[in-house]
Protein backbone atom coordinates (compact mmCIF):
# COMPACT_ATOMS: atom_id res chain seq x y z
CA UNK A 1 0.00 0.00 0.00
CA UNK A 2 1.70 3.48 -1.09
CA UNK A 3 2.07 6.31 0.94
CA UNK A 4 -0.96 8.44 -0.53
CA UNK A 5 -3.16 5.68 0.43
CA UNK A 6 -2.40 5.49 4.07
CA UNK A 7 -2.74 8.84 4.36
CA UNK A 8 -6.26 9.38 2.57
CA UNK A 9 -6.97 6.47 5.27
CA UNK A 10 -5.63 8.30 8.03
CA UNK A 11 -7.51 11.67 7.04
CA UNK A 12 -10.75 9.81 6.95
CA UNK A 13 -10.38 8.63 9.95
CA UNK A 14 -9.90 12.09 11.85
CA UNK A 15 -12.86 12.97 9.89
CA UNK A 16 -15.29 10.44 10.90
CA UNK A 17 -14.89 11.58 14.34
CA UNK A 18 -14.34 15.77 14.13
CA UNK A 19 -15.71 16.21 17.21
CA UNK A 20 -13.19 14.27 19.20
CA UNK A 21 -10.51 15.23 17.13
CA UNK A 22 -11.24 19.31 17.72
CA UNK A 23 -11.05 18.21 21.03
CA UNK A 24 -7.83 16.73 20.53
CA UNK A 25 -6.30 19.37 18.77
CA UNK A 26 -7.85 22.07 21.41
CA UNK A 27 -4.45 21.62 23.26
CA UNK A 28 -1.99 22.26 20.55
CA UNK A 29 -4.23 25.08 19.13
CA UNK A 30 -3.92 27.09 22.30
CA UNK A 31 -0.60 26.35 22.84
CA UNK A 32 0.73 27.42 19.16
CA UNK A 33 -1.64 30.29 19.09
CA UNK A 34 0.20 31.47 22.70
CA UNK A 35 3.91 31.20 21.32
CA UNK A 36 3.06 32.81 18.15
CA UNK A 37 1.08 35.61 19.93
CA UNK A 38 3.50 35.97 23.12
CA UNK A 39 6.79 36.49 20.62
CA UNK A 40 5.02 38.75 18.76
CA UNK A 41 4.25 41.08 21.58
CA UNK A 42 7.75 40.54 22.38
CA UNK A 43 9.55 40.88 19.02
CA UNK A 44 6.94 43.62 18.56
CA UNK A 45 7.87 45.74 21.60
CA UNK A 46 11.68 44.79 20.95
CA UNK A 47 11.54 46.77 17.48
CA UNK A 48 9.33 49.41 18.43
CA UNK A 49 12.47 50.41 21.34
CA UNK A 50 15.04 50.15 18.33
CA UNK A 51 12.45 52.80 16.39
CA UNK A 52 12.55 54.91 19.35
CA UNK A 53 16.08 54.72 19.82
CA UNK A 54 16.74 55.70 15.81
CA UNK A 55 14.36 58.83 16.09
CA UNK A 56 16.17 60.03 18.69
CA UNK A 57 19.60 59.62 16.51
CA UNK A 58 22.32 57.59 16.84
CA UNK A 59 25.01 59.75 17.61
CA UNK A 60 23.87 61.06 20.84
CA UNK A 61 26.67 60.20 24.00
CA UNK A 62 24.77 60.58 27.73
CA UNK A 63 26.64 60.79 31.02
CA UNK A 64 25.10 59.24 34.27
CA UNK A 65 25.97 59.33 37.61
CA UNK A 66 26.98 56.17 39.30
CA UNK A 67 26.68 52.86 36.88
CA UNK A 68 23.07 52.40 35.67
CA UNK A 69 24.51 49.05 34.20
CA UNK A 70 26.45 48.32 36.98
CA UNK A 71 26.69 44.43 39.19
CA UNK A 72 25.35 45.98 42.17
CA UNK A 73 21.15 45.74 41.37
CA UNK A 74 19.04 48.76 40.77
CA UNK A 75 18.83 49.84 44.18
CA UNK A 76 22.53 50.18 43.99
CA UNK A 77 22.08 52.29 41.21
CA UNK A 78 19.53 54.65 42.64
CA UNK A 79 21.24 55.36 45.36
CA UNK A 80 24.41 56.19 42.69
CA UNK A 81 22.57 58.49 40.64
CA UNK A 82 21.41 60.38 43.61
CA UNK A 83 24.72 61.34 44.62
CA UNK A 84 25.57 65.07 43.28
CA UNK A 85 28.93 63.96 41.27
CA UNK A 86 28.07 65.44 38.30
CA UNK A 87 28.15 69.65 37.85
CA UNK A 88 27.80 72.48 35.67
CA UNK A 89 31.12 73.09 35.23
CA UNK A 90 32.45 70.01 34.10
CA UNK A 91 29.73 69.81 31.36
CA UNK A 92 31.16 73.34 30.10
CA UNK A 93 35.01 72.30 30.06
CA UNK A 94 33.87 69.02 28.15
CA UNK A 95 31.91 71.23 24.97
CA UNK A 96 34.83 74.01 25.91
CA UNK A 97 37.69 71.30 25.28
CA UNK A 98 36.46 68.88 22.53
CA UNK A 99 34.56 71.92 20.03
CA UNK A 100 35.68 69.15 17.31
CA UNK A 101 34.13 66.72 18.83
CA UNK A 102 30.55 67.85 19.71
CA UNK A 103 27.63 70.04 17.73
CA UNK A 104 26.09 70.76 21.04
CA UNK A 105 24.87 69.41 24.76
CA UNK A 106 22.70 69.85 27.26
CA UNK A 107 22.45 69.39 31.22
CA UNK A 108 19.35 67.16 32.70
CA UNK A 109 17.74 67.62 36.26
CA UNK A 110 14.51 65.68 37.59
CA UNK A 111 11.77 66.00 39.83
CA UNK A 112 7.88 65.93 40.33
CA UNK A 113 5.36 67.67 41.69
CA UNK A 114 1.39 68.51 40.87
CA UNK A 115 0.38 70.57 37.77
CA UNK A 116 -2.76 72.73 37.92
CA UNK A 117 -4.80 74.49 35.91
CA UNK A 118 -8.57 75.57 36.98
CA UNK A 119 -9.87 72.93 38.37
CA UNK A 120 -7.75 70.50 37.06
CA UNK A 121 -4.47 68.93 38.78
CA UNK A 122 -2.23 65.66 37.44
CA UNK A 123 0.68 64.38 38.97
CA UNK A 124 3.77 65.40 36.62
CA UNK A 125 7.70 64.53 36.02
CA UNK A 126 9.57 67.90 35.96
CA UNK A 127 11.98 67.44 33.61
CA UNK A 128 14.80 70.39 33.75
CA UNK A 129 16.61 71.12 30.30
CA UNK A 130 18.69 73.77 28.53
CA UNK A 131 17.46 74.95 25.36
CA UNK A 132 19.68 72.89 23.22
CA UNK A 133 17.92 69.80 24.68
CA UNK A 134 15.40 70.76 21.65
CA UNK A 135 17.91 70.47 18.90
CA UNK A 136 19.90 67.40 20.94
CA UNK A 137 17.03 65.33 21.23
CA UNK A 138 15.15 65.87 18.38
CA UNK A 139 12.31 67.75 20.42
CA UNK A 140 9.83 69.14 17.74
CA UNK A 141 7.02 71.00 19.29
CA UNK A 142 3.53 70.97 17.44
CA UNK A 143 2.25 74.58 19.22
CA UNK A 144 4.12 77.37 20.53
CA UNK A 145 7.88 77.28 20.34
CA UNK A 146 10.79 76.25 23.22
CA UNK A 147 12.03 78.81 25.66
CA UNK A 148 15.41 80.35 24.76
CA UNK A 149 18.89 81.06 26.08
CA UNK A 150 17.55 84.39 27.74
CA UNK A 151 14.79 82.17 29.50
CA UNK A 152 17.36 79.66 30.72
CA UNK A 153 19.78 82.68 31.77
CA UNK A 154 17.30 84.65 34.25
CA UNK A 155 15.38 81.28 35.27
CA UNK A 156 12.19 82.54 33.75
CA UNK A 157 9.04 80.18 35.05
CA UNK A 158 8.30 79.12 31.69
CA UNK A 159 7.51 75.29 30.58
CA UNK A 160 7.07 73.21 27.51
CA UNK A 161 4.66 70.29 27.86
CA UNK A 162 4.39 66.89 26.84
CA UNK A 163 1.40 66.02 24.68
CA UNK A 164 -0.70 63.87 26.99
CA UNK A 165 -0.12 66.67 29.81
CA UNK A 166 -1.29 69.37 27.82
CA UNK A 167 -4.39 67.32 26.73
CA UNK A 168 -5.02 66.30 30.30
CA UNK A 169 -4.84 69.82 31.42
CA UNK A 170 -6.34 72.01 28.60
CA UNK A 171 -8.61 69.70 26.92
CA UNK A 172 -9.78 71.43 23.90
CA UNK A 173 -8.15 74.89 25.35
CA UNK A 174 -5.24 76.40 23.39
CA UNK A 175 -2.31 76.21 26.06
CA UNK A 176 -0.12 78.73 24.40
CA UNK A 177 0.55 81.25 26.85
CA UNK A 178 -2.10 80.21 29.52
CA UNK A 179 -0.55 79.44 32.44
CA UNK A 180 -0.34 76.74 35.48
CA UNK A 181 0.55 76.33 38.98
CA UNK A 182 3.59 73.81 39.64
CA UNK A 183 4.43 74.20 43.15
CA UNK A 184 2.15 76.93 43.80
CA UNK A 185 3.88 78.78 41.63
CA UNK A 186 2.74 80.00 37.91
CA UNK A 187 4.18 79.64 34.60
CA UNK A 188 3.67 80.44 31.28
CA UNK A 189 3.27 77.42 29.15
CA UNK A 190 5.47 78.39 25.81
CA UNK A 191 4.74 75.34 23.85
CA UNK A 192 3.63 71.68 22.95
CA UNK A 193 5.26 68.75 21.90
CA UNK A 194 4.75 66.11 19.37
CA UNK A 195 3.26 63.06 20.36
CA UNK A 196 6.52 60.69 21.80
CA UNK A 197 5.12 58.13 23.28
CA UNK A 198 7.62 55.92 25.46
CA UNK A 199 7.28 54.48 28.92
CA UNK A 200 6.41 50.60 29.39
CA UNK A 201 6.37 50.84 32.64
CA UNK A 202 7.90 53.80 33.40
CA UNK A 203 6.86 57.56 33.24
CA UNK A 204 6.00 58.53 29.85
CA UNK A 205 7.56 61.72 27.90
CA UNK A 206 4.17 62.79 26.76
CA UNK A 207 3.43 63.38 30.53
CA UNK A 208 6.90 65.40 31.35
CA UNK A 209 6.78 68.91 32.13
CA UNK A 210 10.02 70.18 30.58
CA UNK A 211 11.18 73.57 32.11
CA UNK A 212 14.35 75.94 31.67
CA UNK A 213 17.30 73.93 34.44
CA UNK A 214 18.16 76.93 36.00
CA UNK A 215 15.13 77.25 37.03
CA UNK A 216 14.34 73.35 38.63
CA UNK A 217 17.81 73.62 40.06
CA UNK A 218 16.58 77.29 42.12
CA UNK A 219 12.53 76.91 42.30
CA UNK A 220 12.22 73.39 43.22
CA UNK A 221 15.18 72.66 45.06
CA UNK A 222 16.57 70.35 42.46
CA UNK A 223 20.50 69.59 43.45
CA UNK A 224 21.24 66.61 41.30
CA UNK A 225 21.99 66.72 37.94
CA UNK A 226 20.37 63.45 36.39
CA UNK A 227 22.47 63.54 33.29
CA UNK A 228 24.89 65.10 30.40
CA UNK A 229 23.45 64.40 26.86
CA UNK A 230 25.90 64.91 24.09
CA UNK A 231 25.48 65.46 20.17
CA UNK A 232 28.53 64.04 18.53
CA UNK A 233 29.36 65.43 15.05
CA UNK A 234 30.09 61.68 13.21
CA UNK A 235 28.93 58.55 14.13
CA UNK A 236 32.41 56.69 13.98
CA UNK A 237 34.11 59.42 16.39
CA UNK A 238 31.78 58.31 19.43
CA UNK A 239 34.96 55.95 20.97
CA UNK A 240 36.91 58.95 20.47
CA UNK A 241 34.12 61.54 22.16
CA UNK A 242 34.00 58.97 25.04
CA UNK A 243 37.55 59.07 25.67
CA UNK A 244 37.41 63.21 26.00
CA UNK A 245 34.29 63.16 28.52
CA UNK A 246 36.38 60.77 30.53
CA UNK A 247 39.12 61.97 30.82
CA UNK A 248 37.78 65.42 31.77
CA UNK A 249 35.36 63.77 34.83
CA UNK A 250 38.06 61.91 35.98
CA UNK A 251 40.08 65.17 36.70
CA UNK A 252 37.67 65.06 39.69
CA UNK A 253 35.82 62.10 39.82
CA UNK A 254 36.26 58.46 40.05
CA UNK A 255 35.61 55.90 37.41
CA UNK A 256 32.72 54.64 39.34
CA UNK A 257 31.08 57.56 40.17
CA UNK A 258 29.88 58.27 36.55
CA UNK A 259 28.93 56.71 33.91
CA UNK A 260 29.21 57.35 29.87
CA UNK A 261 27.26 55.19 27.04
CA UNK A 262 25.81 55.60 23.68
CA UNK A 263 21.82 54.40 22.44
CA UNK A 264 23.65 51.70 20.93
CA UNK A 265 25.04 50.30 25.16
CA UNK A 266 21.41 51.48 25.99
CA UNK A 267 19.64 49.54 23.50
CA UNK A 268 21.54 46.75 23.91
CA UNK A 269 20.81 46.23 27.83
CA UNK A 270 17.06 46.82 27.23
CA UNK A 271 16.96 44.23 23.84
CA UNK A 272 18.38 41.84 26.23
CA UNK A 273 15.85 42.56 29.18
CA UNK A 274 13.04 42.03 26.71
CA UNK A 275 14.73 39.15 24.76
CA UNK A 276 14.44 37.27 28.18
CA UNK A 277 11.14 38.35 28.76
CA UNK A 278 9.85 37.47 25.39
CA UNK A 279 11.43 33.61 25.59
CA UNK A 280 10.04 33.24 28.97
CA UNK A 281 6.80 34.06 27.94
CA UNK A 282 7.21 32.16 24.61
CA UNK A 283 8.51 28.89 26.95
CA UNK A 284 5.34 29.22 29.67
CA UNK A 285 2.84 29.06 26.70
CA UNK A 286 4.87 26.10 25.26
CA UNK A 287 3.57 24.52 28.26
CA UNK A 288 0.46 24.22 26.63
CA UNK A 289 1.75 22.13 23.53
CA UNK A 290 3.01 19.70 26.56
CA UNK A 291 -0.60 19.20 27.31
CA UNK A 292 -1.62 18.95 23.92
CA UNK A 293 0.33 16.72 22.97
CA UNK A 294 -0.50 14.53 26.05
CA UNK A 295 -4.24 14.40 24.53
CA UNK A 296 -3.02 13.49 21.17
CA UNK A 297 -1.55 10.49 22.81
CA UNK A 298 -4.52 9.61 25.56
CA UNK A 299 -7.01 9.77 22.22
CA UNK A 300 -4.76 7.63 20.04
CA UNK A 301 -4.34 4.73 22.24
CA UNK A 302 -8.01 4.88 22.95
CA UNK A 303 -8.62 5.17 18.75
CA UNK A 304 -6.07 1.92 18.96
CA UNK A 305 -8.51 0.00 21.43
CA UNK A 306 -11.25 0.50 19.12
CA UNK A 307 -9.93 -0.02 15.84
CA UNK A 308 -8.59 -3.20 17.22
CA UNK A 309 -10.91 -4.96 14.67
CA UNK A 310 -9.75 -2.67 11.51
CA UNK A 311 -6.34 -2.94 12.36
CA UNK A 312 -6.43 -6.96 12.00
CA UNK A 313 -8.35 -7.11 8.68
CA UNK A 314 -5.98 -4.43 7.50
CA UNK A 315 -3.19 -6.96 8.58
CA UNK A 316 -5.22 -9.93 7.44
CA UNK A 317 -5.80 -8.21 3.59
CA UNK A 318 -1.91 -7.70 3.29
CA UNK A 319 -0.77 -4.77 4.97
CA UNK A 320 2.83 -4.90 7.03
CA UNK A 321 3.63 -3.71 10.68
CA UNK A 322 5.37 -0.38 9.06
CA UNK A 323 2.26 0.44 7.21
CA UNK A 324 -0.40 0.50 10.24
CA UNK A 325 3.02 2.48 12.21
CA UNK A 326 2.99 4.76 9.19
CA UNK A 327 -0.79 5.49 9.10
CA UNK A 328 -1.22 6.29 12.96
CA UNK A 329 1.74 8.47 12.97
CA UNK A 330 0.08 9.99 9.81
CA UNK A 331 -2.68 10.68 11.89
CA UNK A 332 -1.43 12.09 15.35
CA UNK A 333 0.74 14.22 12.61
CA UNK A 334 -2.36 15.30 10.67
CA UNK A 335 -3.88 16.19 14.25
CA UNK A 336 -0.72 18.46 15.36
CA UNK A 337 -0.70 20.15 11.93
CA UNK A 338 -4.23 21.28 11.82
CA UNK A 339 -4.35 22.09 14.97
CA UNK A 340 -0.85 24.26 14.64
CA UNK A 341 -2.53 26.14 11.36
CA UNK A 342 -5.35 26.95 13.93
CA UNK A 343 -3.76 28.12 16.38
CA UNK A 344 -1.35 30.59 13.84
CA UNK A 345 -4.31 31.48 12.20
CA UNK A 346 -5.65 32.55 16.03
CA UNK A 347 -2.49 34.72 16.44
CA UNK A 348 -2.62 36.20 13.90
CA UNK A 349 -6.08 37.34 14.64
CA UNK A 350 -5.22 38.38 17.78
CA UNK A 351 -1.99 40.12 16.74
CA UNK A 352 -4.32 42.77 14.22
CA UNK A 353 -6.27 43.08 17.38
CA UNK A 354 -3.69 44.72 19.96
CA UNK A 355 -1.83 46.59 17.08
CA UNK A 356 -4.12 49.67 17.91
CA UNK A 357 -2.57 50.12 21.38
CA UNK A 358 0.34 47.65 21.40
CA UNK A 359 3.16 47.56 19.22
CA UNK A 360 2.89 43.60 17.72
CA UNK A 361 4.68 41.81 14.52
CA UNK A 362 4.35 38.04 14.26
CA UNK A 363 7.68 36.79 12.57
CA UNK A 364 8.13 33.86 10.19
CA UNK A 365 10.74 32.38 12.54
CA UNK A 366 7.98 32.04 14.98
CA UNK A 367 5.75 30.31 12.79
CA UNK A 368 8.08 27.96 12.01
CA UNK A 369 8.86 27.04 15.34
CA UNK A 370 5.66 26.78 16.52
CA UNK A 371 4.74 24.25 12.96
CA UNK A 372 8.00 22.33 14.10
CA UNK A 373 7.65 22.12 17.77
CA UNK A 374 3.97 20.80 17.49
CA UNK A 375 4.68 18.70 14.59
CA UNK A 376 7.66 17.06 16.76
CA UNK A 377 4.80 16.44 19.47
CA UNK A 378 2.36 14.87 17.71
CA UNK A 379 4.69 12.45 16.31
CA UNK A 380 6.56 11.96 19.53
CA UNK A 381 3.54 11.09 21.58
CA UNK A 382 1.35 9.47 18.54
CA UNK A 383 4.80 7.33 18.44
CA UNK A 384 3.56 4.85 21.55
CA UNK A 385 -0.40 4.29 20.26
CA UNK A 386 1.26 4.05 16.50
CA UNK A 387 3.68 1.18 17.45
CA UNK A 388 1.00 -0.50 19.53
CA UNK A 389 -1.04 -1.00 16.89
CA UNK A 390 1.73 -2.32 14.84
CA UNK A 391 2.28 -5.12 17.24
CA UNK A 392 -1.11 -6.46 16.91
CA UNK A 393 -1.30 -9.60 16.29
CA UNK A 394 -3.91 -10.32 13.38
CA UNK A 395 -5.72 -13.20 14.40
CA UNK A 396 -6.30 -11.87 18.07
CA UNK A 397 -7.39 -8.61 16.76
CA UNK A 398 -9.70 -10.08 14.57
CA UNK A 399 -11.00 -12.22 17.80
CA UNK A 400 -11.77 -9.23 19.50
CA UNK A 401 -15.27 -7.31 20.10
Amino acid sequence: MNFANTFAISLKAILLNKKRSFLTMLGVIIGVGSVVLLTSLGTGLQAYVQDQFASLGTNILFVSPGDPFGEGGQETNVIESTKPTLKETQFREILRKNRDLFINGTTTAVNTTEAKYGTTTKKVVLYGVTPSYEEVQNAKTVKGKWYDDVDEDKGKRVVVLGSKIATELFGEVDPINKRILLNSQSYVVSGVLEEKGGGFGGPSFDNYVYLPFTTIMSNFNTQVIDSFIFEVKERDQIDEAKLAIEKVLLEDLKEKEFTVFDQAELLKTINNILGVLTAGLGGISAISLVVGGIGILNIMLVSVSERTREIGLRKALGATPNVILLQFLIEAALLSIIGGMIGVFIAFLGTLAVQSFFPARILPESIAVAFGVSTAIGIIFGAAPARSAAKLSPIEALRSE
